[in-house]
């Protein structure tokens, strides 16, 4: 019996507070797990058990010991079932939540994706309210900006960027902004974070936002797709990430203005519970993404 076998006699002897029954559980003689321990004492320099004719108890360099014998073997343990799982197919009910603008991006993904993994059926919910995944039984998420502090797993996403933009028409009759000094009289159609209440802020260079002050907000929405359609009828100017305004663009529905002093970087990630066993459906999903939805 080696090392491992070592350790395995000392937790199980630990626990069950016998020799005796810790042969039994391991299926080995009371014997064989005391010579195991004794061995791996040897190899350590110090006493892990006191033994007496009826049980066994832990020694106060044991107690520490048993501690951390018991993260390693439940570590192996991990392991062992990881490896076991990455041979099962992927299947069943996967639920996924995503902010509303995201289905611009992940819907052109999907059947890609249940081609590959046919025993999977995707439920999505697409929303702005960034729920609990525990308690909504959410296996994966989809979120933009600062993450949450806590036991939450990620992965980042494909970057993209916010711009500003506004319909020809609008622009027209208004006058196209050169600087932001110029967005004085212009009118804002702004998006309101849901969860926060808090309006989107537009990405201009810090030594820019000053020039903000004469800008006047005409309409405030939680709904990114509701500013993109107020955008499209000639409202006003407002701030939308690229894959949302991409078509529109293409077809100069819309004009992005004062791109040079814009710095509206962002970027999606994926997150997840923390947990000792990841199925193996939930595995798929979180490479697939990572795979198609990456930067270059």
């Amino acid at each position: 019996m080696g090392k491992l076998g070592g350790l395995m006699a000392f937790v199980k002897a630990a626990e069950l507070g016998s020799l005796v029954q810790a042969g039994r559980a391991l299926e080995m003689s009371a014997s064989a797990v005391g010579k195991a321990v004794t061995r791996l004492e040897e190899e350590l320099g110090v006493r892990l058990l006191e033994r007496t004719t009826r049980r066994v108890q832990l020694t106060d360099e044991g107690r520490h010991f048993h501690e951390r014998c018991q993260r390693i073997l439940e570590d192996l343990d991990d392991a062992q079932t990881m490896l076991s799982r990455s041979q099962e197919v992927p299947r069943g009910r996967l639920r996924v939540s995503a902010p509303i603008v995201s289905h611009h991006f992940l819907v052109p993904l999907i059947p890609g994706f249940l081609d590959r993994y046919p025993d999977i059926e995707l439920d999505m919910s697409f929303n702005d309210r960034s729920l609990d995944l525990i308690e909504h039984g959410i296996h994966v998420a989809i979120r933009s900006g600062d993450l949450p502090d806590s036991n939450l797993i990620s992965r980042p996403l494909q970057s993209f960027r916010l711009l500003l933009c506004a319909s020809p028409t609008y622009l027209n009759t208004h006058g196209i902004p050169r600087t932001p000094s110029e967005l004085t009289g212009h009118v804002a159609i702004r998006f309101r974070h849901p969860n926060s209440g808090k309006l989107l802020e537009w990405p201009l260079n810090a030594t820019d936002t000053q020039d903000l002050s004469g800008l006047r907000t005409v309409l405030a929405c939680n709904n990114i797709e509701a500013v993109l359609g107020a955008t499209l009828r000639h409202v006003g100017i407002a701030c939308m990430p690229d894959f949302l305004v991409r078509t529109a663009l293409a077809q100069t529905q819309l004009v992005s203005v004062l791109d040079e002093y814009v710095n509206g970087d962002g970027r999606y990630s994926l997150l997840w519970p923390a947990g000792r066993h990841q199925s193996p459906k939930v595995r798929a999903f979180i490479d697939y993404l990572g795979q198609q939805l990456v930067d270059g």
